[in-house]
């Protein structure tokens, strides 16, 4: 199956990245939001995106304004309806992905994918809400999407080897770095990396060291491009907070729960850099 058409769900930070690296891939992307209002900021911070790119001279000014001509923002469903890949990117919420999938599933092609960019709810639960469970995986992006190769390719016991192949080339093609996972919740790179940021927050919590010592350590220890503490602050301590409760819940197992501190950060509003505080104050 070649892919040829991609519909985007919700222009966000993640939403508006994948719609720009498909652009840019030459694939016609049209991105879905659920008002005028959230489309006109997305297609901003996307135009903006690429602006940046050609400033930096990793992108010449034909060819952003080519992909820019592939891009169509709407609020309307039905112009997802003859897309070849649909890829969710909408709030990490399960009923509320569940009512969009619900909903596409009537109107969007039979033959077309789907996938859900969650990285911590499963995907065969995501899957079930559509009659064509054997045609949805996952393609968890990483942020900033422009920039981070990586792709995990999900599949789960239903989706079928058609699917997953023509998602492993779509990645490629987009100049991804695929690599192919099973459904479980946190997938590769989560379910390693969720503990790791964890136990540094209880490492500071029990006065092993100091935020920047614990953050200096894992640089010029383990060449590290940051530390655990920074890196919070980047992924958001609100963000890691919700996928820790939702792989606790999955795995029950002690280094998925979040620590005191982290709540309490949470509750106090600091989440980190986009808060303006964190770990760090910005």
């Amino acid at each position: 199956m070649k892919i040829e058409k991609v519909g985007v769900l919700g222009c966000g930070l993640m939403g508006s990245g994948i719609a720009e690296i498909c652009a840019k891939a030459g694939i016609e992307t049209v991105v879905r939001e659920v008002n005028a209002e959230f489309l006109e900021k997305g297609m901003a911070r996307l135009e903006k995106s690429m602006g940046r790119a050609v400033e930096r001279g990793k992108l010449s000014a034909e060819d952003r304004d080519a992909a820019l001509g592939r891009l169509k923002g709407t609020t309307d469903d039905g112009d997802l309806s003859d897309c070849d890949l649909i890829i969710e990117a909408i709030v990490e919420n399960l009923e509320e992905k569940c009512r969009t999938y619900a909903a596409l599933d009537e109107i969007v092609k039979r033959e077309a994918l789907f996938a859900s960019n969650t990285s911590s709810l499963t995907i065969t639960e995501l899957a079930m809400s559509t009659e064509r469970p054997d045609r949805f995986l996952g393609l968890h992006f990483f942020n900033p999407v422009p920039v981070m190769k990586l792709v995990e390719v999900v599949r789960t016991l239903m989706t079928s080897d058609d699917a997953f192949i023509a998602a492993f080339e779509f990645a490629k093609a987009i100049g991804k770095e695929p690599v192919a996972a099973n459904d479980n919740s946190g997938f590769i790179v989560n379910r390693l990396l969720v503990p790791y940021l964890l136990d540094a927050i209880r490492a500071l919590e029990s006065g092993v060291g100091s935020v920047e010592d614990i953050d200096k350590a894992m640089q010029l220890g383990c060449a590290h491009p940051m530390g655990p503490m920074r890196l919070l602050d980047f992924v958001g301590l609100d963000t890691t907070y919700y996928i820790a409760n939702i792989m606790f819940e999955e795995y029950r197992e002690t280094r998925f729960a979040p620590p005191p501190l982290l709540k309490k950060m949470v509750l106090a509003g600091r989440y980190g850099r986009k808060s303006g505080r964190g770990f760090y104050e910005y």
